[in-house]
């Protein structure tokens, strides 16, 4: 791989964060403006941006409360947020199952703060591959950190899906 292109990728999430809790407003957003101050937040990390049908479906699935007024809280939005990021690897399903165990086990505050701060620091790990890869292989081309990452992904996606699994049937 170019060294341009690993440099632009790595560039690409350098400056990367997310709001802390108390950062994100709580005088209630219209869902537009919801979805456009997510979709500025995920942009680096995000193919495409969050729609306000995207967010109404959300909320029609009961993955969210309903807004208020036609506005959306601090918490709503830091589920948002969450489910925007996450919403590639689990399934609609899943994240019901996901999300429940957070509202019982941590205050939405929390929750959500421990995800940025987790978010941040592994993608930081990712894009720096040569702690990704055994830093004693000579042959870590950038194209076997490619396929390691891959890897990766797929193990985490299984053991998440097992997870679940375990969850929901512990739960019936």
């Amino acid at each position: 791989m170019l060294p341009e292109i690993k440099k632009q990728i790595c560039t690409s999430i350098a400056d990367f964060t997310l709001p802390a809790y108390h950062e994100i407003p709580d005088v209630g957003l219209y869902l537009e403006q919801t979805a456009k101050y997510i979709s500025d937040y995920l942009a680096p990390v995000l193919a495409q941006p969050v729609t306000g049908s995207m967010i109404s479906n959300y909320v029609k699935k009961g993955l969210i409360a309903k807004p208020v007024r036609k506005q959306y809280n601090r918490e709503q939005i830091a589920q948002l947020i969450f489910i925007a990021a996450v919403k590639s690897v689990i399934s609609m399903d899943d994240l019901h199952i996901v999300m429940n165990v957070q509202r019982t086990t941590y205050p939405s505050e929390i929750a959500y703060n421990y995800f940025c701060h987790e978010f941040r620091r592994i993608l930081q790990h990712v894009f720096e591959h040569e702690n990704v890869f055994d830093p004693l292989d000579p042959n870590a081309t950038d194209e076997k950190i490619m396929l390691h990452n891959i890897i990766i992904t797929v193990a985490h996606k299984v053991y998440l899906e097992k997870l679940v699994a375990a969850l929901r049937a512990q739960k019936a």
